[in-house]
């Protein structure tokens, strides 16, 4: 059991392949030198960095705290590392780990990284004690989805990465089908086919989408898996972040999550980065994975119905192509007023509302600090939606039946 301690880490780099591809895209071999000083880094311990309230943490910052247990193996970097982020999820990541021990691929070499969120319920000694195969990170102060995934990549030794949620299940072929689309070097992420575990006849996610006015979607949310299954693998705005795949060199260029997003909406936002950095999103329907929806947070809840707000303001503002901001500015305002409007129907409308002025206020203390970009590998390309009626339709016939203690991170 490889055992960490963190109370943020930085995203670092490991040996990257030559050419960046996965197994049987074309000849990958690590950098010898990369690779020595790697292991000495890892004897005297993996630093860390405070992150910015804006970014996650590059590895030049500050160290902090956060380092390997003098005795842990030093081994090659895998192909593949799958982070799994979790607060108080005993319950679910049971399930989810021994779905990844059985369909473990034998070509593939994997790595599996469970970050703890500062659990209360003994989760990091019992996955220590019943997982002795997955690498431990313990973070000691609660700091969200965001934060633990930040967490879980920085310490990943893969040249690809998947973000996989606690409620989701891994299915036979899922490494392989997943990596392929990383044979093209444009490609920075892969959106699975994500289906709904109580349900597998029906789809939770096919990428995610992005309408033009300011509302962020799943893609084919409640559709039958059927019409799914045979599409052709296409360009996606983005993947879901309970299982998305990723190119570690991306994470590494955009600087991974946004911690202030914690955790709803942050998929959208690192979707959009990444294509600013000039990078593409394929939809990999031979990806298979199951997913609890609503498993993981009460959607009810004030404190998440403000989150949310706040953050689809934010994407709409700070991380879409000023022309679309221009041509969208008009719908946006009416969208956003018949949110409210919905809202106070609903009698939620104060979080909704607090939550837009949350958006506006930071986006006014910082406007005078854009946001950086980073150098695009191509042209950015925005697949923004024009016409979102049928992820409408579907956003308002999905299920609102009861949900599951918070399980994530």
């Amino acid at each position: 059991m490889t055992h960490l301690l963190a109370s943020r880490l930085p995203i670092r780099t490991p040996g990257p392949a030559a050419n960046g591809s996965p197994p049987g895209a074309g000849p990958a071999s690590t950098n010898p030198d990369a690779s020595s000083s790697e292991r000495r880094a890892q004897r005297k311990g993996v630093e860390s960095a405070e992150p910015g309230r804006d970014r996650p943490p590059s590895p030049d910052q500050a160290p902090a705290s956060a380092r390997l247990t003098p005795d842990d193996p030093i081994q090659e970097p895998p192909v593949l590392s799958v982070v799994i982020p979790t607060y108080n999820g005993r319950a679910l990541l049971a399930t989810c780990l021994a779905r990844l021990d059985q369909h473990r691929p034998t070509q593939i070499p994997l790595e599996v990284i469970v970050a703890d969120d500062a659990s209360t319920d003994g989760t990091p000694d019992w996955v220590e004690s019943a997982f002795p195969w997955v690498r431990l990170v313990r973070l000691s102060v609660n700091g969200g989805f965001c934060a633990a995934a930040n967490a879980g990549i920085a310490v990943a030794r893969g040249r690809f990465i998947q973000l996989l949620n606690n409620d989701a299940e891994v299915t036979a072929g899922w490494a392989e089908a997943g990596l392929r689309p990383f044979a093209d070097p444009t490609v920075g992420s892969v959106a699975p086919l994500v289906l709904i575990r109580s349900d597998p006849t029906r789809v939770d996610s096919a990428g995610d989408g992005y309408a033009w006015f300011g509302w962020p979607f799943k893609r084919g949310h409640g559709e039958p898996a059927a019409h799914w299954e045979n599409q052709s693998p296409g360009d996606v705005l983005g993947a879901s972040g309970s299982s998305a795949f990723y190119r570690a060199e991306a994470l590494r260029r955009v600087g991974g999550f946004d911690e202030t997003f914690g955790a709803y909406y942050e998929d959208i936002d690192l979707a959009l980065r990444l294509r600013w950095a000039g990078y593409r999103c394929r939809f990999e329907p031979s990806c298979r994975i199951l997913h609890d929806v609503s498993a993981t947070y009460d959607h009810g809840s004030p404190q998440l119905q403000r989150l949310m707000a706040r953050n689809a303001e934010l994407i709409f503002w700070r991380d879409l192509p000023p022309g679309w901001i221009a041509a969208a500015l008009l719908p946006h305002l009416a969208f956003t007023a018949a949110q409210a409007l919905h809202r106070l129907f609903e009698g939620r409308c104060r979080p909704f509302l607090q939550g837009k002025r949350d958006a506006l206020g930071e986006l006014w203390r910082r406007r005078q600090m854009p946001p950086p970009r980073p150098t695009a590998i191509a042209r950015p390309h925005f697949p923004i939606t024009v016409d979102p009626r049928r992820a409408l339709r579907n956003h308002l016939r999905r299920p609102r039946g009861p949900v599951q203690p918070s399980n994530r991170g």
